[in-house]
């Protein structure tokens, strides 16, 4: 019997090699299921890590960014071979959120802001997180403000404006430039506080 060109056709697939293509990419999409619970959890320890240093918590914020830090190491390490994971939005939000804490962190301990040990961080996730850095010191500075604790005010102000000036020059586009904008008008919210101080000050 003549077969049907409906069957001629199935029968040209090569079902060995489609089915490899299926099971790796039904390997890849479990693992970047991995991937975005890890780095989720990440992001969560380096959001939880900020908002200790806030309170001057140095001492649990410096564990929960060390906790965070391990979980992207454990990611790096399980799936060295599959770079494109990487890449995935998840992983990537989770890296800047864990640079702006770093970044933060090195401020409040006084250290120089800059390159953090431990873990390669690429260009534009350090600018994304540096950006991110102003805000979080007008947020401190308020509190400290509250405080009365008028020279680290001045301080916070001091530093974000040297941050801002070394963004200027970088010449940013697309998504760090979004974010420039609002490390700018962190700066002068900072910077009205820092008057306030200074009124708050004479009147003493």
């Amino acid at each position: 019997m003549k077969k049907s060109s409906g069957q001629s056709k199935i029968s040209m697939l090569d079902k060995k090699y489609l089915g490899e293509i299926r099971k790796k990419l039904l390997g890849y999409a479990k693992k970047r299921r991995e991937v975005i619970k890890i780095a989720g959890d990440a992001q969560q320890l380096a959001k939880k890590a900020i908002f200790a240093f806030q309170r001057d918590d140095k001492k649990t914020g410096g564990e929960l960014l060390q906790s965070a830090e391990k979980s992207l190491k454990s990611l790096l390490k399980a799936y060295k071979d599959e770079p494109d994971l990487f890449r995935e939005g998840s992983y990537r939000a989770a890296l800047e959120e864990f640079t702006e804490a770093s970044l933060f962190a090195q401020y409040l301990t006084g250290r120089v802001i800059g390159k953090i040990d431990g873990l390669a961080i690429d260009p534009n996730t350090l600018v994304g997180g540096l950006c991110d850095v102003p805000g979080e010191l007008y947020r401190y500075a308020i509190k400290c403000a509250t405080a009365r604790n008028f020279p680290e005010v001045k301080k916070c102000y001091a530093a974000a404006e040297v941050i801002i000036a070394e963004l200027v020059d970088m010449d940013l586009t697309g998504y760090n430039r979004q974010k420039f904008d609002q490390a700018k008008q962190a700066l002068l919210k900072l910077e009205q506080v820092q008057y306030e101080v200074s009124l708050a000050a004479r009147q003493k």
